[in-house]
């Protein structure tokens, strides 16, 4: 069976710089009946592990280290044994979540994550994080509506433009740099399937973005 995605939505807190929100956060599942990875494991390791079923979790894969985005992530490796896998650029953040739990990997741009047939490239995009990542599959093309693939940003891109860059570890120069060099090289009809909230392309975006970078420098 081909890969597919899965989404969920998860709904918890961020915390940073001595503040806190409420957010509800996107869980991104790919994979087929047989395995799959887990991008972003926020909130609610039991929702999650319910969606898996019985298939086997190859990774636990932490776009970035912000505590909304990791917060369940140890308690679903325990309870799967699956491995989390974080930019080393990020510990410094994933330590003020889990300080006695380190990653079981380093991601490193540039390299593949195979599941299900297709492959997920790490594509390092800081500015949003030092350690942020963004996961390009030019092959997966969920009932055939996604002619140039998917990309799972993470916080880097949304609709409507760049992550938020006002808080400790982020800059907003280096975002700027990250999705025009990183992201609007992708195909224009490239699916973006964000941390939170809604879906969109690279096409729509690019526009938009224009402007952002204009003003980046």
């Amino acid at each position: 069976m081909a890969a597919r995605i899965e989404h969920l939505v998860t709904s918890g807190v961020f915390t940073l710089d001595g503040g806190t929100w409420d957010v509800d956060n996107n869980v991104w599942i790919v994979g087929d009946d047989a395995e799959a990875i887990v991008i972003d494991a926020a909130h609610d390791a039991d929702a999650i592990a319910e969606a898996l079923g019985d298939r086997t979790l190859r990774a636990i894969v932490c776009t970035h280290a912000h505590n909304d985005h990791i917060d369940a992530a140890p308690a679903l490796a325990a309870r799967t044994g699956a491995p989390v896998l974080l930019h080393s650029a990020d510990l410094p953040l994933w330590k003020q979540t889990h300080p006695n739990r380190l990653p079981d990997g380093e991601l490193a741009d540039g390299e593949v994550l195979p599941v299900a047939g297709i492959g997920l490239t790490v594509l390092h995009t800081p500015g949003h994080a030092p350690g942020a990542v963004c996961l390009y599959a030019p092959d997966l093309n969920e009932h055939d509506l996604d002619e140039h693939g998917t990309v799972f940003t993470g916080d880097t891109l949304f609709q409507g433009g760049p992550g938020a860059t006002g808080r400790s570890f982020s800059d907003f120069p280096t975002i700027v740099d990250s999705i025009r060099d990183r992201l609007l090289t992708l195909p224009a009809q490239t699916r973006v399937r964000t941390g939170h909230g809604d879906s969109t392309t690279i096409g729509a975006e690019a526009p938009h973005l224009q402007e952002w970078i204009a003003r980046g420098h």
